[in-house]
């Protein structure tokens, strides 16, 4: 198994703290009504803090039918979150999990900077190529702008 990490950084109009609660604390309620074209349901397994499993449904016609996502924590005052995507989505057989550490906070022109820290743990000797991991990260893309247009269009969610 080998580990390759990769950073990256998008910006928003939306504030931090909305796009944290959107993100980690009400993604259950807010994916679906802001990507009903991706995001059929999200099923929190009991409480939803550290260890909980989060299995995010998709909408019928995309590549994958589900994943699960486990939980590693989230820091309510600094605005981050981390969680393992653990089964079903693009893992298929070369990939045992991704782990990813994402943090929000204020940009300088208004808005937000969120980080984003992705480890990705291939299977064997599999080596996970730039293009693969640019690949994951513009599939995740669409579902985090319609978020954020959910946000912006809807100004009292995620308050």
């Amino acid at each position: 198994m080998g580990v390759v990490t990769y950073n990256y950084e998008s910006t928003s109009p939306v504030a931090p703290a909305r796009l944290f609660k959107a993100f980690s604390l009400e993604a259950d309620k807010v994916w679906p009504k802001a990507a009903p074209q991706a995001v059929k349901s999200v099923e929190v397994e009991a409480n939803p803090g550290p260890g909980s499993i989060v299995k995010i449904n998709f909408a019928e016609g995309l590549p994958f039918q589900y994943m699960k996502h486990q939980i590693g924590g989230h820091d309510d005052k600094n605005l981050s979150y981390s969680y393992s995507l653990i089964e079903g989505g693009p893992l298929g057989d070369k990939l045992e999990k991704i782990s990813y550490d994402n943090k929000f906070e204020a940009a300088a022109g208004g808005g937000s900077l969120c980080k984003s820290s992705m480890k990705f743990y291939t299977v064997g000797d599999y080596v996970i190529t730039e293009d693969e991991i640019k690949a994951q990260i513009k599939g995740s893309e669409g579902v985090y702008k319609a978020v954020e247009a959910y946000l912006l269009a809807n100004p009292d969610a995620c308050n």
